[in-house]
């Protein structure tokens, strides 16, 4: 979510990146708004409900060729196929996913979010009762999304060990940990009798904290901005580096996650990847057909409850982040640039 207001800050950052405003605005309008008209008539993309699942683990700005590149640290990637996301944007990817045309499934559905957009878009629905937001956000609303209600069970690990919050598992610059969601997927799978389970990590989406953590210093430039970053440094080694050690940090917790649970059909995908400069473009947004955001990982595996991992975090009581608390948390997590 990018703000395009036009204020001394703004102006100073087009003059010195033309490209940047013709990213933000530009093809906002001209290309990424209509793009989201069509995807509310006509889904672009595989929706996962018309897949075969039973758990469905769900990353955020996971790249294909990233998945490929660490396969082999891990056992239970035997193969990184692809299919193409439904959204550009992590709340158009909620909006077209959970839409009326599969209401039987997500009734069926368990939903363990660490991304707040599920509160946006599903239960508190922005993208309709608020006319404040950048055109792009407020044309969601004309896909056919249902209400949080409609889901068997959700729950809002959001709201544990947030940015700025300090906890057992995590960095106070950090977003959610992955710990949450595997904690609670095991829980809930150990307990509860669903049909469907989905399981939202946060990572490897920015700010990038695993490194942070390991060295107990505070965050560095690249791993909370890492788009003025590279527009002022052109360094993409350090990014990709940071953005690779959180991967490698969400796919250890899966690891703990498949030895504690049973289903015999997991998959391990991405509402959307993220680009790294690829036509000019960097990082990821609403109406999107970018190759490198559109296409994700779809690896196909299973899990088997060893009982290595015993869940110590209780369940959430699920309210409501204030719209402030939510803007503040989304700016942190660089929706608002």
């Amino acid at each position: 979510m990018a703000s395009h207001a036009l204020t001394l800050e703004n102006i100073k950052k087009g003059l010195k990146n033309p490209a940047r405003v013709i990213d933000s605005v530009v093809l906002d309008y001209i290309y990424r708004t209509p793009a989201i008209g069509v995807n509310s008539r006509w889904t672009i993309g595989t929706n996962i409900f018309d897949e075969e699942w039973d758990v469905l683990i769900l990353l955020d700005t996971a790249r294909v060729d990233a998945l490929r590149l660490v396969a082999d640290e891990y056992d239970f990637i035997t193969e990184v196929d692809s299919i193409w996301s439904v959204g550009g944007a992590s709340a158009e990817w909620l909006a077209r996913t959970f839409d009326k045309q599969h209401a039987e499934q997500i009734r069926e559905t368990v939903f363990l979010s660490a991304q707040s957009h599920i509160q946006e878009i599903l239960d508190t629905r922005v993208q309709k009762t608020e006319s404040s937001r950048p055109l792009p956000y407020k044309t969601l609303r004309l896909i056919p999304s249902v209400d949080i209600d409609m889901l068997e069970k959700a729950e809002y690990l959001f709201t544990l060990e947030t940015i700025g919050k300090e906890g057992p598992f995590g960095h106070t610059e950090g977003n959610t940990p992955p710990r949450y969601v595997t904690d609670r997927g095991i829980a809930v799978g150990r307990d509860h009798d669903f049909n469907r389970l989905i399981l939202q990590y946060h990572q490897p989406h920015t700010p990038w904290f695993s490194q942070a953590l390991q060295e107990g210093r505070d965050l560095e430039y690249h791993e909370k901005d890492w788009w003025n970053y590279y527009y002022e440094t052109g360094d993409l080694d350090s990014i990709w580096e940071a953005y690779m050690s959180d991967l490698r940090l969400v796919l250890d917790d899966i690891e703990i996650l498949l030895d504690n649970l049973d289903a015999d059909r997991v998959v391990i995908t991405a509402d959307h990847g993220e680009a790294f400069g690829e036509y000019g473009i960097l990082g990821h947004k609403l109406g999107s057909l970018h190759p490198q955001i559109r296409k994700v990982p779809w690896i196909n595996t299973s899990a088997e409850d060893k009982g290595t991992y015993e869940p110590t975090v209780e369940e959430p009581d699920n309210k409501k982040m204030s719209r402030e608390e939510l803007d503040n948390q989304l700016e942190a997590l660089g929706y608002k640039v």
